[in-house]
């Protein structure tokens, strides 16, 4: 892999949602994480109790060593595209304003920045969750009423 090649790649894992990524090829070897936890996972206790839980993690994208660098660039910019608009709190969501009310937005709708995609519910209060961006819903990657975490990934923009 050339040097142009690694910097793209690092370009499109910073600006996209995959959280880790393991990348061998020849005899370069990538490893990038934006998680907090580190590359260990779940550690042993050394007392009786068994084995220590620990948060679960998100599964990191590896490509195999035989992999075409196109396959990568193909796989890669597939999961890339578009940004997401993440949730800002944890909390129950709603995706329209009452329950016979349409939802706030629909894949394939345009979006303006400022606009109300939903709504999450914390504390018996309502947060309106607005895009940051202008663009095209491309993806709902929740369902109503889910409960969602801090910076979960809601909606895909283009």
């Amino acid at each position: 892999m050339t040097f142009s090649e690694i910097k793209e790649l690092l370009e499109m894992f910073e600006s996209g949602s995959i959280r880790e990524m393991d990348l061998k090829k020849d005899d370069v070897s990538l490893y990038l994480n934006k998680n907090e936890m580190n590359r260990q996972g779940v550690q042993e206790s050394t007392s009786n109790n068994g084995p220590k839980e620990t948060p679960t993690q998100p599964t990191p994208v590896v490509f195999p060593i035989n992999t075409s660098e196109e396959e990568v660039a193909e796989n890669l910019s597939h999961s890339l595209e578009g940004a997401t608009v993440d949730s800002p709190i944890v909390g129950v969501i709603y995706t329209a304003s009452e329950p016979s009310a349409p939802n706030f937005v629909s894949v394939g709708d345009k979006v303006n920045v400022g606009d109300t995609l939903c709504i999450i519910e914390a504390m018996k209060i309502m947060n309106e969750v607005k895009s940051d961006i202008s663009g095209t819903i491309t993806e709902i990657l929740i369902e109503n009423e889910d409960v969602v975490e801090f910076s979960q990934p809601l909606f895909r923009i283009v």
